[in-house]
Parts: structure tokens; sequence; C-alpha cells
């Protein structure tokens, strides 16, 4: 934990210092007003003009994944100005660690060549993660200049939608036969450069690259040499469709600590393997993606995107909620004779909306989680429901009579506050039941299920909300 804490600091620190070494580039080439600099050390860097120099020499000792968060991080000028530092050997892999949307920057100010000089520094599963943010022309000239093995891989890498386990394999893996004897195989290793990363286990093939097992490296280590591999390896082990759901892997990864895991087709010959590393990605990835759904955001959107960019990722959901406002307003319209008589309501009618909204929203949340993590099933779902209703009930009870309460102090009116108890019930029952069959019924239509979820739910409680506390009222108090 505290070297995660030093990591992050030191990020921090990188982070202000290339902020501060751009400021001196500006100011020593003009593009900025003069200012008095008290550090002796600023004012040095800017009379021997060594400030684009010195950044380089930050860029160049960074991991990529720390360069990327710095382009992330800032604004479109001073990115471009940044990646242009940048060394050309290391474009392939800090574009693998940047968001697509900021990726899409970055790719725009290349030149064909570069793009192409880019990819080419990339393993086969690698290009394909890139592949949608290339034009046509440099991926077909990438393809191109692969060796037919390489093509074959990228072929089948790009084959698989987004959200399969083929998605996320390394063609990256080391195989051995059963017949030979560990000795050999740690020969065998010792002749190798080096393993590719996340390598726990070795993978076990017969010569037609039959998938038959594995063998983790701690068993290798700790075995007599003179053993078989076909006596220490393992043979139950878990494995992976290229057309499996990319989230059931990450399940499994989770449930059973899973660092590297073989990908066989379905005849059974190994095609690949999955490592923790590409799982957290997806993972971070889906996270972010839902966060954004739930927004009501299309996609995933750069801070420092254009402004009419921004605009079309987040006219859609806005335009359905001016709809779902109107039709709010409608149902008020309904009771306008109601509120004229009794303005209190107009008063305390936001409040049954109101949390009525926040219930619905908690209830989507765990439904969404609940599909996230494969926990919610045809079997179980009628009982899900009934928990829900049960515990607004409790809440509508516990609440209603705070609110109603809360209005009889203010109003002194006993059919008030029973009525704002009544209405407050019902609102939170219909939330309940709505916040269970939304993400459902998305789910089933094969949709994000935390797609505008807040918004529809927001729109459900607030129009119904209304229509049953200003119902309420007209029969009971009017």
């Amino acid at each position: 934990m505290a070297n995660n804490l030093r990591e992050t600091e030191n990020l921090q620190e990188h982070l202000q210092r290339v902020i501060q070494l751009l400021y001196e580039h500006k100011l020593a080439e003009g593009l900025l007003p003069p200012q008095p600099l008290p550090e002796q050390g600023l004012m040095d860097g800017l009379l021997h003009g060594q400030s684009l120099a010195e950044l380089q020499k930050l860029l160049d000792e960074l991991h990529p994944a720390d360069v990327a968060h710095i382009l992330e991080v800032m604004p479109l000028e001073d990115r471009l100005l940044i990646w242009d530092l940048v060394k050309a050997e290391r474009d392939g892999e800090i574009l693998l660690e940047v968001s697509d949307a900021v990726r899409e920057t970055l790719i725009a100010s290349m030149e064909r060549g570069e793009m192409r000089a880019a990819a080419e520094q990339l393993d086969a599963d690698e290009i394909a993660d890139i592949a949608p943010d290339l034009p046509r022309d440099v991926l077909e000239d990438v393809f191109q200049s692969l060796p037919m093995e390489e093509r074959e891989k990228l072929r089948a890498a790009m084959s698989y939608p987004e959200d399969a386990v083929g998605a996320l394999m390394d063609f990256d893996v080391v195989t051995i036969r059963e017949d030979v004897t560990l000795e050999v195989v740690l020969r065998y290793l010792r002749r190798l450069n080096e393993l590719p990363d996340q390598t726990d286990l070795l993978f076990v093939v017969d010569r037609n690259e039959y998938f038959k097992g594995v063998l983790p490296l701690n068993r290798l280590l700790v075995s007599d040499p003179a053993a078989l591999v076909s006596s220490v390896m393992s043979k139950e082990t878990i494995v992976f469709y290229p057309d499996e759901r990319a989230q059931q892997a990450a399940q499994a990864f989770e449930r059973y600590d899973l660092v590297t895991a073989a990908v066989v087709n379905a005849e059974g010959k190994l095609v690949g393997r999955v490592t923790i590393d590409a799982v957290m990605d997806f993972i971070r990835e889906e996270s972010a993606s839902e966060a954004l759904s739930v927004g009501g955001l299309s996609q995933e959107e750069d801070l420092f995107a254009p402004i009419w960019k921004s605009l079309k990722n987040r006219w859609t959901w806005l335009a359905i909620n001016l709809v779902t406002a109107f039709v709010a307003s409608r149902v008020i319209g309904l009771f306008e004779d109601s509120i004229e008589k009794l303005v209190a309501l107009a008063a305390l009618m936001p409040i049954i909306a109101g949390i009525g909204g926040n219930s619905g929203n908690q209830t989507i949340t765990m439904i969404v989680r609940a599909l996230a993590l494969g926990q919610l099933n045809g079997g179980n779902a009628r009982m899900l429901i009934s928990k829900e209703i049960g515990v607004s009930a409790v809440n509508g009870v516990v609440w209603g009579a705070v609110v109603g309460g809360f209005a009889y102090i203010i109003y002194r009116n006993i059919s008030l506050s029973l009525v704002m108890m009544l209405a407050m019930m019902l609102n939170l029952l219909l939330a309940a039941l709505m916040g269970v069959l939304i993400p459902l019924t998305l789910h089933s239509l094969g949709r994000d299920p935390a797609a505008g979820s807040s918004v529809m739910i927001t729109a459900v409680t607030d129009s119904g909300g209304f229509f049953i506390f200003l119902g309420l009222a007209t029969l009971f108090l009017l």
C-alpha cells in the first residue's frame, strides 16, 4: 500500500514538473506575458533555453502509462506539444495506454509514416487494440508489413467483438511437451531472452498443439529435474474459448485468483492466453463505460474535446430528459386548480419526487451490479423484485412518517401529513419496481443495463410522484 501511495505521489510530482516546464517554455517563446518568477532555478531554465530539453528528458524516463496519464490531463495544445517530444520508438506503447478519446487526438496529429511505425512496434494483439482508431490505409500498410504468421494473429484478434475473450487474448505463450523432463524444460527456458509478462505457468500441448494442461513455475522449480512434465503438470485447469464473454473471464479471474489462463478453440487447440493485466484493463474500461452510461453519455469523452464534439456526445439523453420534463410539467398542469386552492402542495411535491428518484437509483445500482457479476438470472429475478419492494415498503413507512411529521409541523394539517406519508410510500414502491424492471428490460434487449437508467428512473419517479401526491391531495384534501 505504501509503495502504491508513493508511486501516486511521484506521478503527481512528475505532472507538476511537466506543467512547470511547459510554463517556462511558453514564457521563453513569448506565448505568455512576462511575470516575476521567484525561483532561481526557473530563471536559469529560461536563460539557458533548457525547458524543452529537460521536459523531453523527463518524458523519456517515465513509464508509458505515466506519460499517457500526463497526456490525458493536458489541454489539447499542450498535449500535442508533449506528444511531439516523445521518442518515436515509444509511440506505440503510449498509444496503447491512453484512453480511446485521447488516442484519437494523438493519431489525428500524426503523419501516415508515423502511425505505421508506431503500429509496427506492437504485437498483433496490441495492434488489434488500436486498429479501430487507425485510418484504413495505414492499417492495410501495417497488415502487409507483417510476417504471415503475425497477419493471421492480427486477423484473428480483430475478428472478435470487444466484449469477447478473443479481444483480450495474448498470443505470446510458452508451450512445452508432456513427454520431456523438467531439466529439459529448464534448459529450454534459459535459452529464451525473457519470459512473457505475467507468466506464472507454462502451457502443455502435444505435437498438434492440442492443449493438455499447465505446468506452474513453482512446481517446475521445486520438483525433481528428472521427473517428466506429465507427472508434475496439472490437468485440471481453467480454460476459455475466444468467443466467450470477457465479463465471464473477468469473474473467473477474480474467483480463482488467476494470473494467466489458456484460450483454446472448439477443437481443443491452444490459440493464446488471457492475462490478469488484460482483464484489469477490461474491468477498468467497463467500469468507466458504465459510469458514463448511467450519466447519459454515449461514449468516452476527452476532457478537452472540442465543444461541438462534447455537445454531440451529451445531446441524446438531454433531449430525452427534456421530453420527460415536459411530461412531468403536464402532470402538474392537470392539477393546477388543486395547487391554487392549497399552495402548500407546490412546496411539498418536490420532496416526494426527489426521494423517489434517489431510491430508484439505489435499486438500479444494485441490479446493474448484480447483472455485471452474473448474480441475477431468471430463477431469482422474481425473488429480487419482492425483496426490493419490501425494502421500499419499509422505507416508505419510515420516511413517509418523517416527511408527514415535517409537513404537520409546518402546516398543522393532519390530513396533509397523512397524504404526504401515503404518497411517499407509493412513490418508493413505484421507484423500486421500475428500478428493477428498467435495467432488466434493457439487458433482455441486449442493451447496456446502465445506459441512461438514471435518466429514465428520474423521469418515472418525477412524473409518478407528482401524479400520486397531487392526485391523493385532490381526492382527500379538496
